[in-house]
């Protein structure tokens, strides 16, 4: 499987903005530059993620964005499944008029448990969970350059 540019630059996203304790709004711009991504296109992510209820959106010269939901309550799924339509279609039958006999074990055995599978595990993991772990790997950095 594989994850397109637009869904791992919004769960970078996501992930910086939960490192955002203070509850003020943050401006894409501040995202987009610590993270090294355009600006422009990480406001077009951004449209969807408001879109799905994931962030939230303040207009004014205070404004900015927020996570809707603490990182705790946002799942992986959660960010990718409104950018990703691979995740959440359903897979189109392939030999069905001529075998429907392997197209059904096809189905049953392999693809429904596959995508049931990745729904599971991408259900599992929270934004928290990748803040607590970028957290970590950071420390360990710390410590690796200070020896």
């Amino acid at each position: 499987m594989r994850i397109s540019v637009k869904g791992r630059y919004a769960l970078a996203a996501v992930v910086e903005m939960a490192k955002n304790r203070s509850g003020d709004n943050i401006a894409a711009v501040n995202v987009a530059n610590q993270l090294g991504i355009s600006k422009i296109y990480l406001e077009q992510v951004f449209t969807q993620l408001k879109k799905a209820g994931i962030l939230l959106a303040v207009k004014g010269s205070r404004g900015g964005y927020q996570l809707a939901r603490s990182p705790l309550a946002i799942t992986v799924w959660d960010v990718l499944s409104c950018l990703e339509a691979a995740l959440t279609d359903a897979t189109e039958a392939t030999v069905n008029e001529n075998a429907p006999d392997i197209e059904i074990v096809m189905q049953d055995a392999v693809f429904t448990p596959l995508d049931r599978a990745v729904r599971e595990f991408l259900t599992g993991v929270t934004v928290q969970d990748l803040l607590d772990l970028t957290e970590k790997q950071r420390a360990e950095q710390s410590f690796m350059l200070n020896i």
